[in-house]
């Protein structure tokens, strides 16, 4: 896969954050998946309120503040970052989370992010990396050795952690440890760059007292900017004596990573591979600059299943293939989108040798159920997005044609304009499905919003017109899920992407961006 690093500005947002009343929020989809909402967003730009947005943000630079709301306010449930606590800083106050869009399976959700699995540790700190007082350094630490992969940005113009890693991987079979900064994507800074990278990782494994070439690093930040190398070896050491295996260390982990973010990222569920309990768990970041392969974003995925490096890596290629590289915000690939995967065995159990037995079938499946949960998070939280799209194709006569189809439609713009303004175009999306570049039969296009029947064998039917755009003005209302399913035959081929709608936000962000 190719993930990224996300471009960030020097400007950071200000949003309104609110829970809903203890329930979860519902919708009305088709094959449903729970979704649980730890904490829905709702906000409205800071010049005017967009009818039917509930999601509010203002950018403005420098520090991420709260208004609106008494951030401390036991009635809402939510803290907003800059609210302190005893014993805690304003820097690292809490940040609203990522609903967690965990695929039904034989597995359950379960706390911990990047620290669910055994034998983890994490840490997240403000080192004075970047500017605003946020969070910007985490660490995350394998007790043992971990068989180690990794999937990586396309981008030609790679950053130098990208390019770092992609050699430390090639010469390794496993890692310890995965130092992420942001606020820097030290890419297209040449040997200085390279160097600063290089010599990041030779102080932390001086710390943690393991090979330099047991360090794999991910940077996100603004591009041409090389990382604040004093500022982050001066933090190593307190970042160090920080890690711990508390969920509350893997949430600070996450929160040092985002950038444009509005909430954090991660998940974990626990199940059964053959005999064994294995946990998996994970952390990413991203919300603009998302295109496949992948897209402005970082990854780090852990688990306790013991398996080879050869076998290890096929799953977290063939994971990010259809997670990471499914999802799409706004058409571009970053430079240094990454995503690394741990796996230390420490669940015990036999150790997988092959992907096709049925504990390794059990692996993958639970690999690729956390990396698509992680992947919709940051698809939902795309920039100025109001909501996630997920749009299914099946008939196609193999899952690559199917899995282009649902690229090119969630990945229109002239369809992401009509989700937002509430437009059943289907005309858009019949136009996306056309032109993805796989040939299919027109007669056999059918296409379904939700419950409604937009096209039947290529041919539009009438449809309740009001009731589609009601489903629209609903999944935006509650940030919730638009569901767009396509079928172009009848061949076994199926696959899914995941984007979300273009807003005039998205344009006020970028515009609004700074290098």
């Amino acid at each position: 896969m190719a993930t990224s690093a996300i471009c960030v500005s020097s400007h950071s947002k200000l949003l309104l954050a609110t829970r809903s009343n203890g329930k979860q929020s519902s919708h009305e989809r088709v094959n449903a998946v729970p979704i649980v909402w730890p904490s829905p967003l709702r906000a409205l730009t800071s010049t005017q309120l967009i009818s039917g947005q509930t999601r509010q943000w203002h950018e403005q630079l420098g520090q991420k503040l709260c208004r609106g709301m008494d951030i401390a306010s036991k009635s809402t449930g939510v803290r907003c970052e800059g609210a302190q606590e005893p014993g805690v800083t304003a820097a690292e106050g809490e940040f609203p989370r990522a609903p967690i869009l965990l695929p039904e399976g034989p597995w359950k959700q379960i706390p911990g992010g990047v620290t669910a699995a055994k034998g983890y540790r994490a840490a997240g700190m403000y080192a004075a990396v970047r500017a605003g007082k946020k969070r910007d350094l985490a660490l995350v630490v394998s007790d043992t050795d971990a068989v180690s992969a990794g999937s990586f940005t396309l981008n030609v113009v790679a950053a130098a952690p990208v390019e770092y890693c992609r050699e430390v991987l090639a010469a390794n079979d496993t890692a310890r440890a995965v130092l992420i900064n942001a606020g820097q994507a030290n890419a297209a800074t040449g040997v200085a760059g390279r160097q600063d990278a290089d010599e990041s990782a030779e102080a932390l494994a001086k710390i943690l007292g393991i090979p330099a070439s047991a360090v794999l690093l991910e940077s996100t930040g603004v591009i041409g900017r090389r990382i604040k190398k004093d500022a982050l070896v001066a933090a190593l050491p307190k970042l160090v004596e920080r890690l711990d295996t508390s969920p509350a260390s893997a949430e600070a982990a996450a929160i040092a990573i985002t950038t444009t973010d509005l909430v954090s990222k991660s998940a974990a569920l626990e199940t059964k591979v053959g005999n064994t309990t294995i946990h998996v768990g994970g952390m990413c970041k991203g919300s603009g600059m998302i295109h496949p392969n992948m897209a402005t974003m970082l990854g780090v995925v852990t688990t306790d299943a013991a398996v080879t490096p050869a076998v290890w890596r096929e799953m977290t290629l063939k994971a990010v293939k259809a997670s990471f590289n499914q999802i799409t915000v706004d058409g571009d690939t970053s430079t240094n989108d990454t995503v690394i995967a741990l796996a230390n065995g420490a669940a015990g159990g036999p150790t997988i040798t092959d992907a096709s037995s049925e504990e390794g079938i059990q692996l993958q499946g639970a690999l690729t159920a956390l990396c698509q949960a992680l992947a919709k998070s940051i698809a939902w939280d795309g920039e100025g997005a109001t909501v996630l799209i997920e749009v299914q194709v099946t008939g196609a006569r193999t899952e690559a044609e199917a899995a282009t189809v649902a690229k090119s439609v969630v990945g229109s713009s002239l369809t992401k304009a009509a989700v937002y303004g509430r437009d059943p175009n289907w005309g858009r999306i019949a136009c996306a499905a056309g032109y993805a570049g796989v040939t299919f039969n027109p007669e056999q296009l059918n296409i379904r919003l939700g419950h409604f029947e937009l096209m039947d064998k290529g041919q539009p039917i009438e449809f309740d017109r009001a009731g589609a755009s009601g489903y629209l003005k609903a999944a935006g209302d509650e940030h919730g899920t638009v569901i767009i399913q396509i079928s172009i035959g009848d061949g076994p081929g199926a696959s899914t992407a995941w984007g979300c709608d273009l807003s005039y936000d998205y344009v006020k962000i970028n515009a609004e961006y700074t290098t």
